[in-house]
């Protein structure tokens, strides 16, 4: 990541920490613009600066595999419906009030493609959460209310050919063949994409995901 980047967005993001109540910074995009390696590169530098910050992505609000099936519903994995949002809501409202005692949080496995629960712990000094994910600025459901549970949302955002090339790349390391991959990019994480993107400019920041 280009050095200046960090520290700007480093230095705004410790400025939402206070001592009077834990912040919550959301980092959203379309599939493949870069939120968790932005997300992982940012904790890593405020960690190094000397804040308790903890690292909650949404992904850990992935539906099963086999609530997915119940549904009908496996096929379109990783769209907005096939993810918790009220659960989602709920941990965010802990972590804004429980401050006394340990909050665990779930996490995504990609290797197995599945939720697994408890895997994050975020200690009473951890004064910054930075979580990160694709609908946190939708306006369907309990998703608005998500939106308001965060202190800042910012979208990165990156060319759709880097992006795509991106997806397909992930997608074959998991275990998916290219031509499966790239069938599943155009008719499943593509029409996600601009569901995503049409919500750009509710984002307090616009970040470069090329320079990520």
């Amino acid at each position: 990541m280009e050095p200046a980047l960090l520290n700007d967005l480093a230095a705004r993001a410790r400025g939402l920490v206070t001592d009077e109540r834990r912040a919550l910074l959301g980092i959203t995009g379309a599939p493949g613009a870069g939120k968790t390696t932005l997300a992982v590169a940012l904790v890593q530098r405020l960690r190094a600066d000397g804040v308790a910050v903890a690292h909650v992505p949404m992904d850990g609000f992935h539906l099963a595999d086999a609530a997915l099936v119940e549904r009908g519903i496996l096929d379109r994995k990783g769209a907005i419906e096939t993810f918790d949002v009220h659960g989602y809501l709920a941990l965010l409202r802990r972590l804004r009030t429980e401050l006394d005692h340990d909050v665990l949080a779930p996490d995504f496995e990609r290797t197995l493609e599945q939720p697994i629960a408890g895997a994050i712990s975020v200690r009473p000094q951890d004064r910054l959460v930075v979580t990160e994910g694709n609908y946190l600025l939708d306006e369907r459901d309990a998703w608005p209310e998500v939106r308001a549970a965060l202190d800042e949302t910012w979208f990165v955002e990156v060319p759709d050919d880097v992006r795509v090339e991106r997806l397909v790349r992930r997608h074959v390391e998991f275990g998916k063949p290219d031509p499966e991959a790239r069938a599943w990019v155009a008719h499943v994480d593509e029409p996600n994409a601009r569901r995503i993107v049409a919500r750009r400019s509710a984002a307090d920041l616009v970040v470069d995901g090329a320079l990520i």
